[in-house]
């Protein structure tokens, strides 16, 4: 436990890509409607809804989701951005998952109005570029393939955004300093980019870092995932433990059975040289 405790970064240290910063700022409703209003592009309404680790489960035996930022505005467009760090090479079909569930969630039970679905956004946010054009945003929209111009109005639309981007020029500066800002989550970006929106940005990111509730809510939510993964480590042993006992029965009896140690290995889907090991100790 301390070995790994070690590891932890300040909260001074964080970036807007770490997910617990992110998630403790967009929990202000002024903070993520500026940062929406960036990425979008557009004024956004009043916020009516602003949830973090939003949990999502259409039935007990199906995956259920947990939304980083889940939010509604006076319109009923439904809003969730999304902070993703480490490299995943599944986001595309994360993406439609959440999609699916986040839709299944909308309607009352026996409604057959499908037209009362709200619109709604996904937002995903990367250091890296998920599609390897260079663009600092991506933008899904359904479409015919027979008639481009054609777009299907669900109301459903998908955005990644990669911090790394290099077409700085067909999103705007806004959105370009808010994505390598970020990344850097500094002074100095402010200070180059020139906008008073990210000003305002920062000075929200300063006083979390510097609020001592803030302090002690990342110390829980840190000591909280290192007993998560100390103890899924742990019911992996137990489990490994429970198949080698298991298998090492299996290969005794087989072996007392008069097998050989290829028939046994075909048998219990090992390798001779394993089976050999078990007959050895």
């Amino acid at each position: 436990m301390t070995e790994r405790k070690s590891k932890m970064l300040p909260l001074s240290q964080l970036t807007l890509l770490d997910r617990f910063l992110f998630d403790a700022a967009m929990e202000d409703k002024d903070f993520h409607k500026s940062v929406l209003q960036i990425i979008l592009g557009k004024e956004i309404t009043f916020l009516t809804k602003n949830e973090t680790e939003k949990e999502l489960r259409v039935s007990p035996l199906l995956r259920s989701i947990r939304m980083d930022v889940y939010a509604m505005d006076e319109d009923g467009i439904i809003y969730n951005s999304e902070m993703q760090k480490q490299l995943k090479y599944d986001l595309p079909k994360r993406s439609r998952y959440y999609q699916g569930m986040l839709d299944s969630s909308l309607l009352e039970p026996g409604s057959i109005r499908f037209d009362l679905l709200n619109d709604s956004y996904i937002i995903i946010i990367t250091p890296y570029d998920v599609f390897g054009l260079g663009k600092y945003r991506y933008t899904f929209r359904a479409r015919c393939d027979e008639e481009l111009s054609c777009i299907l109005p669900d109301g459903a639309v998908r955005i990644f955004l990669n911090t790394r981007g290099k077409n700085r020029e067909e999103v705007g500066d806004e959105l370009a300093w808010f994505l390598e800002y970020a990344e850097k989550t500094d002074e100095e970006t402010v200070r180059k980019s020139g906008s008073e929106v990210l000003r305002r940005i920062h000075e929200h990111i300063c006083k979390l870092k510097a609020s001592e509730e803030m302090g002690v809510r990342y110390m829980q939510a840190w000591e909280e995932k290192v007993k998560e993964r100390e103890d899924g480590r742990e019911e992996g042993l137990k489990e490994g433990l429970k198949v080698g006992i298991s298998r090492t029965k299996r290969v005794l009896k087989l072996a007392a059975e008069g097998k050989k140690k290829e028939e046994i290995a075909e048998i219990c889907q090992i390798t001779a040289e394993e089976v050999a090991e078990v007959l050895e100790e």
